[in-house]
């Protein structure tokens, strides 16, 4: 693999350009800054010099002291000191005096003292001579000769330049500190992405019993508790798909097997008409149980395939309790439970009538097959707090608290309960609550239990006066 194609090259590389780029500007702003400063300060302190010395140079020609001055100029102020005399036209410049008494064509036509002679004013700058640079401040003095002094910045630009040496190492040291620090950071880095990685592989591939750690508290850390609890779910829902085959597979195979028992008895000759009809009707009964639980397995893809569409209406409660009352009247008498309905004319709810009818059969089924013969059940329609709500009670006996939690789970019976039902009604009354804005509610005690259907209530009507008309297929 390219190195810098990897996160660790890349940061390194990244790192290694930022501390190179910060060491460039450091060194592009300290170098030059502290060359020009060294030669300012030396081109000030020949001008305080030559300041001086101007006032001192002789006016006798002939004299000792005007031989001597250049020379004792020279070593006060510890630079090469030189006398002019100006003569224009032709403008130039004729050395009277040099501190350096070997040989003065070199300065014979110096610019600086050249300026100086011309303006008659103090002239100070760097000029560059037989390859080496110097500093130099020229001033026509009070007896006529251009005074110029002259030093040499060869001392003063080394110690720059050493300067800058040290700039240079310790920007390469600290490059090399940069790029092994980086790439160590890194490869530490991306061993923690490496290992998100591989536990992003083992949940693709289905493997969810190891978990992904990773103790940083940082960015990589929160993604790797968020790949964890992914996994957690994945693992629940995983378990759940796998109940959901085996007990949807259970409730199948029931009544086929039970279905084939009984065509193998009904094809003796010798079975009397009364356990002909006897067995006619069990296989309806399975038959039934059949085409409920494939309904119900229905509705349970399309909800979660999100391809069950609900209807917003005004669903009048009251009403839609008595239906459900009337539609269970006879199985409520068979098993000698007491069924009452208590309504409240302005429970309305803004629901699909037909879904709501579908909770409210689950719920009262729910009631009459789990309870003991001779248990009152009550539908109840009342307005609650902008919510329209639908509950069943019943007095029965609640609810164990180990199993309450779970009553909506679906394929969920609880253990020595009755053997009838698919486990699926509770789950799909929730699912088709939610789906229309609204929840199951569940509370039990130790005396009764009741399922509360809470949906969003439906605005009153203005063209009635405040009344909503009754559903058609209610009423």
């Amino acid at each position: 693999m390219n190195p810098f194609r990897s996160v660790g090259g890349r940061l390194s590389l990244a790192l290694l350009v930022v501390v190179a780029g910060a060491l460039g500007i450091v060194y592009a702003l300290v170098v030059p800054s502290l060359q020009d400063s060294l030669v300012n300060a030396k081109l000030s302190q020949l001008k305080s010099a030559s300041k001086a010395l101007a006032r001192e140079v002789p006016a006798d020609r002939n004299s000792n002291s005007w031989i001597d001055f250049p020379e004792n100029a020279a070593a006060s102020t510890n630079a090469r000191v030189v006398l002019f005399d100006y003569v224009s036209p032709p403008a130039a410049l004729f050395v009277v005096g040099d501190s350096r008494t070997v040989n003065s064509r070199d300065v014979e036509k110096d610019r600086i003292a050249l300026q100086a002679a011309v303006t008659l004013s103090p002239v100070a700058g760097k000029i560059v001579r037989d390859g080496e640079r110097y500093a130099e401040v020229a001033r026509p003095t009070q007896t006529g000769p251009v005074l110029l002094l002259s030093a040499s910045l060869h001392d003063t630009l080394a110690n720059v330049h050493h300067v800058q040496r040290r700039l240079l190492v310790g920007g390469a040291i600290a490059l090399a500190l940069a790029l092994a620090v980086g790439y160590g950071g890194a490869w530490l880095f991306a061993r923690r992405l490496r290992r998100l990685e591989r536990g992003a592989e083992r949940i693709a591939s289905g493997r969810f019993d190891e978990p992904v750690v990773d103790r940083g508290n940082d960015e990589v850390g929160q993604l790797a508790r968020a790949f964890d609890r992914m996994r957690r779910r994945l693992a629940q829902l995983d378990h759940a798909r796998r109940e959901f085959i085996a007990n949807a597979s259970h409730e199948l195979r029931t009544p086929l097997f039970s279905l084939g028992g009984f065509l193998e008895l009904m094809t003796d000759e010798q079975l009397d008409e009364a356990t002909r009809e006897e067995f006619l009707a069990t296989m309806r009964e399975q038959v039934d149980r059949l085409a409920k639980l494939a309904a119900e397995l229905l509705d349970l893809s399309r909800l979660d395939a999100g391809q069950l569409r609900v209807e917003r209406e005004p669903v009048p409660l009251a009403q839609l309790a008595r239906a459900v009352a009337n539609e269970f009247a006879a199985v409520a008498r068979t098993g000698s439970h007491p069924l009452e309905v208590v309504a409240d004319e302005d429970a309305v709810a803004l629901a699909d009538e037909q879904r709501v009818l579908q909770i409210g059969r689950i719920l009262v089924e729910n009631a009459l097959v789990h309870t003991p013969p001779g248990t009152r059940v009550r539908l109840r329609a009342a307005a609650e707090d902008g919510t329209a709500a639908l509950a069943v009670e019943d007095e029965g006996g609640g609810i164990a608290p180990e199993h309450a939690e779970h009553v909506f789970d679906r394929f969920y019976r609880t253990d020595g309960g009755h053997a009838y039902g698919s486990g699926l009604g509770l789950a799909i009354a929730r699912e088709l609550a939610e789906l229309m804005g609204g929840r199951v509610r569940l509370e039990t005690d130790a005396r009764r239990t009741t399922f509360t259907v809470l949906l969003p209530r439906a605005p009153f009507s203005r063209e009635n006066g405040g009344a909503l008309e009754p559903s058609p297929s209610l009423s």
